[in-house]
């Protein structure tokens, strides 16, 4: 064969490889993004979607919403079958349980010298494992105090300072209940993020369970007495989440109850009176606080990991955050965005942006460990036993330490 003839034919050769390749890398890919929510998230999820199509045409993003409960029940049942979403939501409390289903992202990182520190470092630190990043955050808080501020002028109150003490708060807890008004309503997440606030660990140095040890027994022990002792909450039921105590907070029957940014807006619209947030009341220190959050990653058992890390990068990216956070949705992991939720969805809420920042500045890493979600649904079964008197908030904590590894 003449060597004109066989270069000719190379070059056909290596023409049509080559736009195979681009063909390959133009293919539809249609991606699952397994997210929680309800109906009315439902066109905010969808638009963020959309942002990712806008950004690659050739791939699509269909969200897969499900019921919070629901979540977390169907997520192993999912991962062990083969059927879980190509992109995966994950709660920062939740990483130490559900890791081994991500894939770690730093190897992805290094293709595309990703800048990690454009988001908040606890919420990097909360959506890692063993140093490891399996997710970008889409937001971030710290645990406050939502308070009544019409409840609090009305019982000639001054409002929360930012360093406000555990004895503050109980006396204005205190003198808010009256009749069948309450002055806080309690939930089961008060005693892990309430004690901590107040200098206490419940873990030793080696990372275990330490739920004897006298600091916080005695802080846990506080906020067990608001209500065994002084009546200034009613008892949460066993098993019950947030809702029993946002519910009494947003009809006007307790004046304080703690939640985070994410239920901040929601709780201002649905409240008949102004609402105020402070951070949680300190102990003799100073001030400390744990922060969580949510973020996005990607199945280790994908089949678009490319794809899907191009995804993660829309999804928690500059206009997504915009979006999340004018819409009240989210206060962004990513800080340059955050500016939007403070300045449009929190504007009306007195103190936002100083608590939040306070807060953050105040931070300290939420420890955690691989058997944390078992600590944390113990703690919501067996305390309402302390609170009602059936046990001792000791006996409690005891019973929980001999159920944890």
């Amino acid at each position: 064969m003449k060597l004109s003839l066989i270069l000719a034919t190379a070059a056909l050769v290596g023409t049509s490889a080559f736009a195979m390749q681009v063909q390959a890398q133009d293919a539809p890919v249609n991606l699952t993004w397994q997210m929680w929510g309800d109906q009315s998230d439902q066109a905010l999820w969808q638009s963020l979607a959309d942002l990712v199509t806008q950004e690659y045409p050739n791939i699509k993003v269909t969200p897969q919403i499900s019921g919070w409960t629901d979540y977390w029940t169907r997520l192993p049942v999912l991962a062990s079958s083969g059927e879980i979403g190509d992109i995966v939501a994950m709660q920062s409390m939740r990483m130490p349980s559900f890791y081994s289903i991500l894939e770690p992202l730093d190897a992805h990182f290094a293709t595309d010298s990703f800048d990690i520190k454009a988001f908040e470092p606890s919420i990097v630190s909360g959506l890692s494992h063993d140093g490891a990043v399996y997710g970008l955050p889409y937001d971030v808080g710290p645990w406050l105090v939502f308070y009544n501020r019409d409840m609090f002028k009305a019982a000639g109150l001054a409002e929360p300072a930012m360093d406000w003490t555990f004895d503050d708060f109980k006396a204005a807890a205190d003198k808010l209940t009256s009749g069948d008004k309450f002055g806080y309503a309690t939930q089961a997440f008060d005693y892990i993020a309430g004690p901590v606030a107040m200098g206490a660990e419940y873990f030793n140095d080696s990372n275990q369970f330490d739920l004897t040890n006298a600091g916080y027994t005695a802080a846990v022990g506080k906020y067990v007495d608001l209500t065994a002792v002084d009546k200034a909450s009613p008892v949460f039921a066993s098993g019950a989440s947030a809702v029993q105590a946002s519910g009494r907070f947003a009809s006007g029957n307790a004046a304080m109850y703690i939640d985070g940014p994410w239920s901040m807006i929601s709780a201002a619209k649905g409240a008949s009176f102004e609402m105020g947030i402070a951070p949680l009341p300190r102990g003799d220190g100073p001030s400390r606080f744990i922060t969580a959050g949510s973020g996005f990653g990607i199945a280790a058992a994908g089949q678009h990991k490319e794809e899907a890390y191009k995804a993660l990068q829309v999804l928690t990216g500059p206009k997504a955050a915009e979006i999340l956070a004018s819409a009240g949705r989210a206060l962004p992991g990513r800080l340059a965005e955050q500016h939007f939720w403070y300045d449009v969805a929190a504007k009306d809420v007195k103190g936002t942006r100083e608590t939040l920042e306070y807060s953050f500045a105040h931070a300290t890493p939420f420890r955690l460990n691989d058997t944390w979600n078992e600590f944390e649904n113990l703690i919501t079964q067996y305390m309402p036993l302390a609170l009602n008197g059936d046990n001792t908030t000791d006996g409690v904590l005891a019973d929980i330490q001999s159920q944890l590894p």
